[in-house]
């Protein structure tokens, strides 16, 4: 088995060095470097449009998924060998999707076949770009609590109501979204749909925040019309659905903790702080803390790893991804926080081409939100101590 990984790693190695352009292997220097995906999408440079389509057709966009819905089929330890081997050259991700990340798992699990094929295969091939419809303006981390209703009229629905925190509403093409569809069961009166964004009577208003950035958006539904077989798993079963892609969304916000490589935060601040005589950063209460955040980091990796080594046989306690989603997002946060006090006055620029348009310091700001979306931290470490610590409920 690990001769067949090897040789499996020595053919992704050539393949990355003959298919992955220079510019792909170079940091982004802003969110307009993220390929998106869509109906509406445009590539900002040709080295990005041949990366993604070198792994579209590869199927590496999702290596893990079958080949008869757009994956390359991969086994587990193969996707792992493939990950590591962009991640050492530092490839950026040819495709990042919320129809990746979070619809296409719950399709997977809940979907029929001809869903699995029609939506599955968009997905993987960036055709069509998901956005979740999920939190209200009076049901976040309540979420069960939702309002948006849709009224049975025989062969289709008519869904009115409002979303809040819509993650890219406004350049999404179709967007998963929960409906109340039985009003006198909380928990099974939830129906989990799929539908166009530009249906009649869907509109969007951008949430302007403190980063001067707007992914968020105000999501309307006025007496939208959708198809009765737009939907995923059963009707009013919807919870299950949500729950299911729950935890893939906060293994999704999670992965911020783990950072994009392995180099030490310390390393990127020399430039403001200096070093000492011995080649030290210069600022030993800094220096301890970058060092105590690489060996939080390490550890926080290394629980994810167990953590999807049980999952993939089925040991995995239910409640391991709330784990992950907390101490992720504390994890980003802490970068940051490192970023802005190690990069001195330059860290508070905020329009400068050398500063990226104040990349340190919006991110920075935009950091904040981490413990709320997805689940707040709070929630997540009510659940932590209830269901893996099972301490008593107050």
């Amino acid at each position: 088995m690990s001769e067949n990984l090897e040789a499996f790693r020595s053919e992704i190695r050539a393949w990355l060095e003959a298919n992955c352009p220079a510019e792909m292997r170079e940091p982004m220097k802003s969110e307009d470097d993220t390929y998106w995906g869509g109906r509406k999408a445009v590539f900002k440079s040709e080295a990005q449009k041949a990366w993604f389509e070198a792994c579209r057709d590869k199927g590496y966009t999702v290596p893990d998924w079958p080949k008869a819905y757009g994956g390359a089929g991969l086994s587990a330890a193969e996707t792992k060998v493939l990950r590591e081997e962009m991640a050492r050259i530092n490839a950026r991700s040819p495709l990042s999707s919320f129809g990746i990340w979070m619809l296409g798992p719950a399709l997977l699990q809940f979907g029929t076949e001809d869903q699995k094929v029609h939506y599955l295969n968009q997905i993987a091939r960036g055709e069509i770009r998901w956005c979740q419809g999920y939190s209200e303006p009076g049901s976040g981390s309540d979420l069960v609590s939702l309002q948006t209703f849709g009224e049975d009229k025989g062969d289709h629905w008519v869904v009115n109501g409002q979303k809040i925190w819509t993650s890219y509403a406004d350049k999404a093409d179709w967007i998963f979204c929960l409906v109340r569809t039985d009003k006198t069961n909380k928990y099974q009166g939830i129906t989990f749909m799929l539908f166009d964004m530009e249906s009649p009577g869907v509109s969007t208003k951008p949430i302007l925040l403190i980063s001067g950035n707007s992914p968020f958006c105000e999501t309307f539904f006025d007496n939208v019309k959708v198809p009765k077989d737009q939907f995923v798993g059963t009707v009013n079963r919807g919870w299950d659905v949500a729950k299911y892609l729950l935890g893939h969304e906060r293994e999704m916000i999670s992965a911020g903790g783990a950072g994009a490589d392995m180099v030490s935060a310390g390393a990127l601040y020399a430039k403001s702080l200096g070093k000492n005589a011995n080649g030290e950063l210069d600022d030993p209460i800094l220096r301890a803390k970058m060092a105590e955040f690489d060996v939080d980091v390490f550890a926080f990796r290394a629980m994810g790893e167990r953590f999807m080594d049980m999952w993939k046989t089925g040991r995995a306690h239910p409640a391991s991804s709330n784990m992950m989603k907390y101490s992720g997002t504390e994890l980003n946060k802490r970068r940051y926080e490192l970023v802005m006090s190690g990069s001195g006055s330059e860290g508070l620029e905020w329009e400068s081409d050398e500063s990226r348009n104040g990349a340190s310091a919006r991110t920075w700001l935009r950091t904040k939100a981490n413990s709320i979306e997805g689940g707040t931290s709070e929630v997540m470490l009510n659940v932590i101590s209830k269901r893996i610590l099972e301490l008593p409920g107050g």
